[in-house]
């Protein structure tokens, strides 16, 4: 597969959608969870989503329960706990997998495109690497994500432009967005 809109997925009431829907609009394709530490992360996305989406910005959410159980219950429960908490109204797709034998296959392409390069420096980050290398060694080669809340940004044309790792300050994730817009 050439680009992001070669691939289907499901959406929360398994229905399947073409990512070719999406074209020429700048993606934000996340997976989530709703019982991390990073699950604050749902606040400044649908801030971003609220402000950017009438330029053509959208946010495509995929939880994920395949970190420490951080995202338990079905499709309808996590969508209530993200509307109701967050006010979300980006997309929300079916959980899946995006490491392992089962993993998304659109996820394997979006971390073939733009690899894991670290979380960054600092004691928190070190140590947030040694707790995901020691979670995703049963994984093995298809350890594609660290954790949830990694962020990939694709432009208008398809391409996949940026990864962020959930460490990353969303001030910088909404100010690549912007300039992708741009």
């Amino acid at each position: 597969m050439s680009k992001i809109y070669d691939f289907t997925v499901k959406d929360r009431k398994g229905n399947d959608v073409s990512l070719g829907e999406y074209k020429g609009k700048v993606l934000l394709i996340v997976n989530t969870a709703t019982g991390c530490g990073f699950t604050p992360h749902y606040e400044p996305l649908e801030a971003m989503y609220k402000q950017l989406r009438e330029r053509g910005f959208e946010i495509l959410d995929f939880p994920c329960n395949q970190f420490a159980n951080q995202a338990p219950g079905d499709a309808d429960e996590i969508h209530n706990f993200c509307t109701m908490k967050f006010g979300t109204e980006f997309p929300q797709f079916a959980k899946i997998d995006v490491n392992g034998e089962d993993a998304s296959p659109l996820f394997a392409y979006l971390a073939s495109e733009k690899p894991f390069a670290g979380f960054g420096k600092g004691i928190k980050n070190a140590a947030l690497e040694k707790f995901t290398n020691a979670n995703n060694k049963k994984f093995g080669d298809k350890a594609y994500i660290k954790w949830n809340f990694t962020k990939f940004l694709v432009n208008r044309d398809g391409d996949v432009i940026a990864r962020f790792e959930p460490t990353t300050d969303m001030a910088d994730v909404k100010a690549a967005v912007e300039a992708a817009l741009a």
